[in-house]
């Protein structure tokens, strides 16, 4: 039996895991890190509610199979640069610094499409930059998912998001080809493909959203 860990679980996405994590029987413990309460009472849930940014003070708790790290947040939320920096970029990097210290193998992070440490767009930069220095760490089953726009709704509002999303649906049957990577991806078929990269073998250390899209479609044959 595993015990897994998972940073981000208020968000769409890291909810959705946890759910999917509790019903899997190959996990026995699942280690919530966060900075609220996710709601969820189960005898699986060990919740340790902290300031994020401070992780690493916690590194006596940081043990286990699998992290799954899904921590993000957007320009509107977060208006200021450094704090921006600190969440996106430097909360799956003291994750990731964890794991190599506490010997954990197995590290899942969602970053974004268009990730690039040399973009001029600060977004982009950060999580490039970010997906960099995760690497650097070498761990022995290391994989980032890079997802397009993710679809779903969230509890909190993003009008800008929801508007995006809204336009997208339009446009989604006319990306194909090179540009089919850019279609709306479900929060569902991430999570699918996290719990599916954790415990079978595969090679890329990126994915981008294309791809994270045919491997849930093979999970499910």
């Amino acid at each position: 039996m595993k015990t897994a860990i998972i940073l981000g679980v208020t968000g769409l996405t890291g909810g959705i895991l946890l759910n999917q994590l509790i019903e899997d029987e190959r996990y026995s413990n699942i280690k919530l890190f966060s900075r609220k309460s996710s709601g969820i009472s189960h005898p699986k849930i060990e919740e340790h509610i902290i300031d994020m940014v401070q992780l690493r003070a916690h590194a006596e708790n940081f043990t286990g199979n699998d992290v799954f790290c899904c921590v993000g947040t957007t320009n509107a939320k977060t208006p200021d640069k450094e704090l921006y920096h600190k969440i996106d970029y430097g909360i799956p990097v003291s994750a990731a610094r964890l794991s190599k210290t506490n010997k954990i193998n197995t590290f899942i992070v969602i970053s974004a499409l268009g990730a690039d440490s040399e973009s001029r767009i600060f977004y982009n930069r950060t999580k490039g930059e970010m997906e960099n220095a995760i690497l650097e760490f070498e761990l022995p089953k290391t994989h980032i998912l890079q997802p397009s726009l993710i679809g779903g709704k969230r509890e909190e509002k993003r009008p800008g998001e929801y508007f995006f999303k809204v336009l997208m649906k339009i446009f989604n049957p006319l990306l194909f080809g090179p540009l089919k990577k850019y279609r709306t991806i479900q929060p569902e078929t991430i999570v699918s493909v996290m719990i599916w990269l954790a415990n079978n073998e595969f090679d890329k250390h990126r994915i981008k959203s294309n791809k994270i899209k045919e491997l849930a479609k093979k999970r499910r044959l």
